[in-house]
């Protein structure tokens, strides 16, 4: 339940948007433009892209502070990925940078002697992070136990979630990728296999490793090496994978030695088994012995946990969503919204919860269409001038700390380390590209000491080629230019 504080707080930032815009409460109109730096006007000509095909707001962090720069901002256009920050920052402000999730883990009888004659149960709540390292330490925790054999099954309760069908392939014909992952209340590893290339001269193999293991998978050990002087290049197009069956993964080409050790992570088919066959092979992994099977169902009435396993903080989490841009993980802290704000673990459930915490925060704002919340989406709708109110009510909020430090960095880490060295250290921005989509967001020190919103978006079938132009006008707000 929010507060009569949050309502208030909600209304003046709606009033100060009002203002940024140069509108009044009881009329409603289209933002001024302004004209664009000359610099981003000569990097969209260069790119053959019209004026029309950017909107852009530039303003002080401070709301109420006049804009440097508004340009077609109030136009509702698709973000892509910068929609996570609508998403981290609302779980960041209804749950607490402190939040975790637990994956409890229950036992119908007591072990004897090594062996459990009964079932293992594991309770998943939607933990964003449980990764090979904390599936590793829960299964250890499960030995620790005394347990050498189980005699039974184990059951995965994925109850927590109301899901619909999920077709990886839908989005753009991509099933192998782990960005295409759907979300689930018993995620693990963000349902991706990391394969690891190591060559060996001597025997003129690369070889294999594989994170998590995987039981009844038949997973090649190896791959040849190429020919001697193969450059590196498009190195997984040259390995021939073949992805296609659940219960095998082999390699038709060749591995180049002068790639040296890398990694692959794919999204295997048949992603509804993945949690199964990753958590008996874990179990096995560690000398664990299953006389059953792992499958779905649920924990039975009045059954208490043997452990929990708690996940890191929220804070981390979306440190992860948002430097490296993981859709799967915004998708399960945008359903924990809905699962703890609302009572089901749905995307319904949790887009009332996000639509209305955004009218107690921002007011008469244009509220988003957030879709699934990741910006994986041609629906996702959101207009840059209500997206800079929420960075300016962001900077000021409690979890203004958390939340700007879970920004990449430009020209340092995350998916903008390789972005222009003039903004190394000056800019803590999200971006976002689909298809049709080049957007950029966030915070900017500039030049003179003052710090800005800056959001750019570009919805236009050569979007792609726009980046020099968000690229003009971010050095344009960190030198201050006029």
């Amino acid at each position: 339940m929010w507060t009569h504080t949050l309502v208030k707080a909600g209304r003046r930032a709606g009033a100060a948007l009002l203002a940024l815009i140069g509108l009044s409460a009881c009329a409603a109109g289209p933002a001024p433009a302004q004209a664009l730096p000359a610099t981003v006007q000569a990097a969209l000509q260069r790119a053959r892209l019209p004026a029309q095909a950017l909107a852009a707001v530039v303003v002080p962090v401070d709301a109420g502070a006049a804009p440097r720069l508004v340009h077609r901002a109030d136009q509702a256009l698709n973000p892509a990925s910068v929609m996570k920050l609508v998403t981290t920052y609302a779980a960041l402000d209804l749950l607490g940078p402190a939040f975790t999730w637990d994956t409890p883990v229950y036992l119908d009888a007591a072990p004897v002697a090594g062996r459990l004659r009964g079932n293992v149960y594991l309770r998943g709540q939607g933990d964003p992070k449980l990764v090979v390292e904390r599936l590793w330490l829960l299964m250890r925790r499960l030995r620790a136990l005394g347990i050498d054999a189980i005699e039974g099954d184990i059951v995965l309760d994925r109850s927590a979630f109301v899901l619909p069908e999920h077709d990886a392939a839908e989005f753009d014909g991509e099933p192998w990728r782990p960005y295409n992952a759907a979300p689930d209340a018993l995620l693990l590893n963000y349902k991706s296999l990391a394969m690891g290339f190591t060559p060996d001269a001597a025997a003129g193999v690369a070889h294999v490793r594989y994170e998590p293991p995987l039981a009844r998978v038949q997973l090649a050990p190896s791959v040849p090496l190429a020919p001697a002087g193969t450059a590196c290049g498009d190195w997984r197009a040259g390995l021939q994978a073949q992805l296609e069956s659940a219960a095998r993964i082999a390699f038709q080409g060749f591995y180049p030695a002068s790639c040296g050790t890398r990694e692959w992570a794919v999204a295997p088919a048949d992603p509804r088994g993945f949690a199964a066959r990753a958590v008996e092979g874990m179990w096995r992994d560690l000398g664990g012995q299953l006389s059953g099977r792992v499958r779905d169902g649920q924990v039975p009435a009045g059954l208490q946990p043997a452990f929990g396993n708690p996940s890191p903080p929220l804070a981390e989490v979306v440190r992860d969503i948002n430097k490296y841009s993981n859709n799967v993980m915004t998708q399960q802290l945008l359903l924990t919204l809905g699962l703890q704000r609302g009572g089901q673990g749905s995307f319904e459930a949790a887009r009332a919860v996000l639509a209305q915490w955004w009218r107690e925060r921002m007011g008469a704002a244009p509220a988003p269409v957030v879709d699934n919340g990741a910006g994986l989406s041609r629906d996702a709708r959101l207009s840059p001038l209500a997206l800079a109110g929420l960075l300016q009510l962001a900077w000021a909020a409690p979890v203004m700390p958390e939340f700007v430090s879970s920004l990449p960095l430009v020209g340092v880490d995350g998916t903008l380390r390789r972005r222009p060295a003039l903004a190394t250290g000056g800019a803590h921005l999200k971006s976002g590209s689909l298809r049709d989509v080049t957007a950029l967001a966030g915070y900017v020190l500039a030049a003179s000491g003052r710090r800005y919103v800056l959001v750019a978006m570009v919805n236009h079938p050569d979007a792609g080629a726009a980046r020099p132009a968000l690229d003009a006008l971010l050095a344009w707000a960190i030198q201050d230019a006029p």
